[in-house]
């Protein structure tokens, strides 16, 4: 290895872990160290975590890359950061936590939501962020606090987000990129806040919460000695302040390289659609649903669209299956059922069930905002087996991605597939067929990670342009076009019709279950 210095931490905290991860200058993983993250789901929606515990978590990250790659401090050329978006994350005059964060995963901020949703405002709102108004954001978020617990923002001195929160331990700049400012508080085309959309969230009053805008692509700031002496890194090392993970995962793994027409989809436990246009050729749908997310690249953003629950619908299925044998005797392993779905597949007959995902207890956000949205499964007679309810879970998932796609304009003429379940043969065979598009998988581990990455890689001048950057980190990582079954696009047309008039019918029903639910204090 070279004695100068010749690595970019690249630091991804996300929703249940926080990795370090080291890279050379040309886009090469070498270590990775990682820590479970920790977060507290209530009864009353709530979804929270600690302020004080994530940045030990991630100083224990660094840590244990430390312990993985020999001189890491001294080979260090520049660290960069990504996490979990949305959320609110309240930090007092002392930089202390102002309790803990309100995650992205929180739903209290529901009733607010459909305030606001319902108010002459919200499309002007829409129009300048790209972005539907949803219990996730801190926008939303911070209006519920406003109306239900204002001591809570009367404490604080900055409104961050999980990102921000560990730039600041690191540098002791309380800071926000300008992707999580423009989809929450601004103007994507813009990427600074905006009067209309503080107003429409009536948060005037508080705007003083609102940090200052930092590019993580052009400008670092300095790795303080207090911070230094915690993560064993020197004192003075750039520190790039990143987008938000959504879009760093799609950086990484190609939703960008100069290809016409191209899109990224990340399917892990939640899924995320999304495709780079220009700020002109942005689609504001009419139900103004999504998300607009500037990329770290002049005039381009990303359309977005994501569903709260993808491969979890999976685990709930197998989990059902688990349960079943253990109370008969011993259950298999979840790797060992998992390693049974292309044989599951085989062995039954493509669209013949019909699978809404929305198993999240948050309901659903991409391509529609309901947070009382609930999974189903329609189409189910007595000859029904295991394997048709696993194959229409898989295929659910592809209605699902073909339902935001579509709510973003046309289908992409290439997908980009990233997330664990990218691994899997049966899922990519149905989401090509299903968005009647090659598919192709980056190779790239941790792409989250390396997408902030290459931000402090040009921040520091190792490329001049991120396209020169991703010309090197991404696009040889991509892996051959494996093209849609022919037999199979037919089939998905018909289901996905089915699918969309299964869904848009639903929603009385869901309305119906709600309130049962309230009825029983449930």
């Amino acid at each position: 290895m070279a004695d100068s210095s010749d690595l970019i931490i690249g630091v991804d905290a996300g929703t249940s872990v926080i990795k370090a991860v080291a890279f050379d200058l040309k886009g090469q993983q070498l270590a990775s160290a990682s820590v479970r993250n920790c977060y507290v789901m209530g009864a009353d929606g709530s979804a929270t975590q600690s302020l004080p515990q994530t940045w030990a978590d991630c100083v224990a990250a660094l840590r244990g890359l430390g312990e993985k790659v020999g001189r890491l401090s001294e080979r260090t050329v520049a660290v960069a950061l990504t996490g979990q978006g949305d959320g609110t994350w309240l930090v007092d005059k002392s930089n202390e936590a102002v309790g803990d964060a309100w995650l992205w995963l929180d739903a209290r901020a529901a009733p607010t939501v459909r305030r606001l949703s319902s108010g002459e405002a919200n499309r002007a709102r829409f129009e300048a962020t790209g972005t539907g108004l949803n219990t996730c954001q801190q926008g939303s978020q911070m209006a519920h606090m406003a109306a239900t617990c204002p001591e809570l923002l009367d404490r604080a001195d900055v409104a961050l987000h999980c990102k921000d929160w560990l730039f600041l331990n690191l540098t002791g700049v309380r800071a926000t990129d300008p992707s999580e400012a423009s989809f929450t508080f601004g103007d994507f085309r813009s990427r600074r806040y905006s009067d209309t959309v503080i107003a429409a969230l009536g948060l005037e009053n508080h705007r003083r919460l609102l940090p200052e805008i930092i590019d993580g692509a052009q400008e670092t700031r300095a790795l303080t000695a207090q911070a230094a002496t915690q993560t064993g890194l020197r004192a003075g090392t750039p520190v790039s302040l990143g987008y938000v993970d959504m879009v760093m995962t799609a950086l990484g793994a190609g939703v960008h390289t100069g290809d016409a027409g191209a899109a990224c989809s990340t399917v892990g436990s939640t899924g995320v659609h999304m495709r780079a246009v220009r700020s002109d050729e942005v689609h504001l749908n009419a139900e103004g649903t999504g998300y607009v997310i500037c990329l770290p690249i002049p005039d381009l953003v990303t359309q977005v669209q994501t569903n709260m629950a993808a491969t979890l619908n999976i685990d709930w299925a197998l989990a059902l299956a688990e349960d079943l044998m253990a109370e008969v005797g011993s259950a298999p392993t979840h790797a060992q059922m998992v390693a049974k779905i292309d044989g599951w597949m085989a062995r039954s007959r493509p669209g013949a069930l019909i699978y809404h995902p929305y198993i999240s207890e948050a309901g659903e956000r991409g391509p529609f905002v309901n947070a009382d949205a609930r999974a189903s499964l329609v189409g189910l007679n007595a000859a029904h087996r295991f394997p048709d309810v696993i194959r229409a879970v898989i295929e659910g998932l592809g209605m699902a991605a073909r339902d935001c796609y579509t709510a973003m304009g046309d289908m992409p003429r290439e997908l980009r597939l990233t997330g664990g379940a990218a691994r899997s043969d049966a899922l990519r065979k149905v989401l090509a067929a299903s968005l009647n598009t090659p598919v192709r998988v980056s190779s790239r581990d941790e792409a989250g990670a390396a997408g902030c990455a290459m931000m402090a890689a040009v921040a520091i001048g190792a490329y001049d342009t991120m396209d020169a950057c991703i010309a090197d980190w991404t696009t040889p990582l991509l892996g051959e076009p494996e093209a849609p079954d022919p037999d199979l696009v037919p089939v998905y047309d018909a289901l996905f019709t089915n699918y969309r008039h299964a869904r848009e019918s639903l929603a009385p029903v869901w309305d119906g279950l709600a309130a049962g639910r309230a009825s029983q204090g449930a």
